[in-house]
């Protein structure tokens, strides 16, 4: 595997699952780590986990475009050239059908998922064109292929990064900026807790009998796309457990 020695890599929504595998993955490769996320604490934590002398860590909401302007605006000298950005933040809020959804959980999805995924690719993108390299690396979801019942806005967002995605791609060929999007199927994070508010119960019924993926296996996929040789772009992944075929074609053990 390509060593990233002096690279350094944004990650947004670092505090658990697949952002949080991403910075140890990432920092095994030996890249320098930007981590930012909405938990304080959480970032304290993981910081300490990985050695704080390649690591740089601040609070953000990504739903807030001044804030994320700011906070890139306000790095370090030694910290402003990021050379790979992981558009990790993100999340689903609900499972209801759309004539009975939350606004709330609407609102948050498309301003989180969207908006936050925008506002700092807007922030970012413009020193990677700049300086003629770099590397997006967007976690798109397989409901950005296909949407199931239920799913309505959150596969709205997912669709949107998947559209997103490719529109940077095409806006940024030639330009040394390489642009991925890695969708996964079931991943066993916080994601089902975050959408069903956290009720434990629906959220581990996810993924009762079968093996989902980890936030290790996404992370290593990241690190794939990433080390790739400088001509060769991998535009999209899609990882699936075995025994998932589609959104909703899952074989369970009884």
């Amino acid at each position: 595997m390509q060593q990233l020695h002096d690279i350094t890599v944004l990650v947004t929504g670092a505090t658990s699952g697949i952002g949080a595998s991403c910075a140890h993955a990432f920092a095994r490769a030996g890249a320098r780590l930007l981590l930012c996320g909405r938990r304080t604490e959480r970032l304290e934590a993981l910081a300490e986990e990985l050695g704080s002398a390649g690591v740089h860590h601040f609070t953000l909401d990504v739903r807030h475009q001044a804030a994320v302007q700011n906070a890139i605006d306000s790095l370090p000298p030694e910290w402003k050239a990021i050379d790979i950005l992981v558009n990790n933040a993100g999340l689903s809020r609900g499972l209801d059908p759309i004539q009975s959804g939350n606004l709330e959980d609407w609102e948050e999805m498309i301003d989180t998922n969207v908006k936050g995924l925008l506002y700092v690719s807007r922030a970012v993108l413009p020193g990677m064109v700049k300086r003629g390299r770099g590397h997006v690396i967007n976690i798109g979801s397989i409901a950005g292929h296909e949407v199931y019942p239920n799913g309505n806005v959150y596969c709205a967002t997912k669709f949107a990064v998947a559209a997103l995605s490719k529109g940077m791609q095409l806006d940024l060929v030639g330009t040394g900026v390489r642009i991925t999007t890695i969708d996964p199927g079931m991943v066993e994070t916080e994601f089902s807790l975050v959408r069903f508010h956290g009720n434990t119960e629906r959220a581990e019924a996810v993924y009762h009998g079968i093996t989902p993926l980890t936030p290790d296996d996404v992370a290593d996929a990241a690190l794939y796309c990433a080390t790739r040789p400088p001509h060769v772009s991998v535009h999209e992944m899609i990882l699936m457990p075995s025994a998932q075929a589609s959104p909703t074609v899952v074989k369970r053990n009884a």
